[in-house]
């Protein structure tokens, strides 16, 4: 298998996405890739934060995971985004930072990068596919090769069944209603096979 490089860019709030980067994390390095994990920087403002107290905690136990920048997707050959929904939609945060790599795209540097995506809300129809989807399109302008897990190991059905990408429901209190962690090991490693597949032009 190719050496493969994969970039785990996430963005969370209240620690949600922030454990399902580290569970890409862990099934990439299980499957032999060299992963940096990042996160989008954050857009909102300090007050916002404050009157969260979650969001304040999580804000203060993150603040030494390095911000995402270009350089992490130029030097990945594969990327996983993880990232909650927002009316159906990207975080602001994740989509800014997207949006803001307008140069990568226009150099070519993001064609053939593999990509793949997982998302948190609060229901399980609280937009988890349309938010995978509209990821999934900036991709396609990107060039990207994207890579779901589909069906392709029976872990997926207990995690929900999305075959877009790894979701995943979070009650009230924040915890995570569906247990997911093998879901994202799985779709970690078929990213990083993928990914090595192209590498090695198999």
């Amino acid at each position: 298998m190719a050496n493969v490089k994969l970039a785990v860019i996430y963005y969370s709030s209240t620690g949600t996405n922030h454990q399902m980067a580290q569970w890409a994390e862990e099934g990439a390095k299980d499957a032999g890739a060299e992963v940096k994990v990042v996160k989008a920087p954050e857009l909102a403002p300090e007050e916002a934060i404050a009157s969260n107290p979650a969001w304040k905690a999580h804000h203060d136990v993150t603040k030494d995971v390095p911000e995402a920048k270009s350089d992490d997707i130029e030097w990945a050959d594969a990327i996983i985004f993880s990232v909650p929904t927002r009316f159906g939609n990207l975080a602001a945060q994740m989509k800014q930072f997207i949006d803001s790599q307008g140069g990568l795209w226009a150099s070519g540097k993001t064609v053939n990068k593999v990509v793949s995506g997982m998302t948190s809300a609060q229901n399980p129809h609280g937009g988890q596919e349309a938010t995978l989807l509209a990821l999934y399109t900036s991709m396609m302008h990107w060039g990207a090769v994207i890579a779901t897990p589909g069906y392709t190991d029976p872990v997926l059905f207990g995690a929900g069944g999305n075959p877009y990408g790894t979701s995943v429901s979070v009650d009230q209190d924040g915890n995570m209603v569906e247990d997911v962690a093998g879901a994202v090991k799985h779709q970690a490693k078929r990213t990083v096979d993928i990914a090595s597949r192209i590498i090695s032009g198999s």
